[in-house]
């Protein structure tokens, strides 16, 4: 269950509003390395600014102008994996890119570090409203790239005509996301199989047409 930003000189700026490139962009990098590392190691909870600026070996100063808070530091990491994540699947028929989507999703959760940056990301939109903000648009920018997934298979009559893709992709993923984050229950491959089987049943049942 993927993102260039940077911010003022004078106050911290919104994350992702900015595409800087030559070092300003290789201290962006190592920043954002250092907080993810951060995340999957000790949570939001315990990100401290001070030791991503040693772990990245960036000036202090730098992190503060530039992120202003931990809650910034998340906010622009999700920027960032969004724009960094895999492409949409192509596999020729809805039934396979949807079982593609759900396998991603899976794959993202149960990888070690990817697992626990998530988890820490989820806590901190729990508590944080910049981070809620910033997690809910990473999750509109994933839909976004998976959505021609759904018009493709609507124009091949595999799913009704006036489908809401985002609503049958949030259909595939929730299933994941709950066992993930709240019953803590183990996601194997059956499970995301099912997860995306019962979307597209739903979504052949006319469930996300919105009649």
């Amino acid at each position: 269950m993927e993102q260039e930003t940077h911010l003022t000189e004078s106050r911290p700026a919104s994350p992702g509003t900015l595409r800087p490139g030559g070092r300003t962009a290789k201290v962006r990098s190592a920043v954002l390395d250092a907080t993810r590392d951060a995340l999957a190691d000790t949570g939001f909870h315990a990100l401290n600014m001070d030791r991503v600026a040693a772990s990245a070996g960036v000036g202090k100063t730098t992190v503060y102008r530039r992120w202003g808070s931990p809650a910034g530091l998340v906010a622009d990491l999700l920027h960032d994996m969004a724009e960094q994540s895999l492409p949409a699947a192509d596999t020729g028929g809805l039934p396979g890119d949807l079982r593609a989507n759900a396998e991603l999703v899976r794959a993202t959760l149960t990888d070690p570090r990817m697992g626990a940056v998530f988890r820490a990301v989820i806590a901190a939109a729990a508590c944080d409203e910049e981070c809620a903000g910033a997690l809910a648009g990473f999750y509109r920018t994933r839909l976004a790239e998976w959505t021609p997934v759904v018009t493709r298979g609507a124009a091949r009559g595999e799913v009704p005509a006036g489908t809401d893709p985002v609503e049958l992709l949030r259909a595939v993923s929730a299933p994941l996301y709950y066992r993930f984050a709240v019953t803590h229950e183990e996601l194997t491959a059956d499970v995301a199989e099912r997860a995306a089987a019962a979307a597209l049943a739903a979504a052949r049942d006319g469930v996300f047409t919105g009649a």
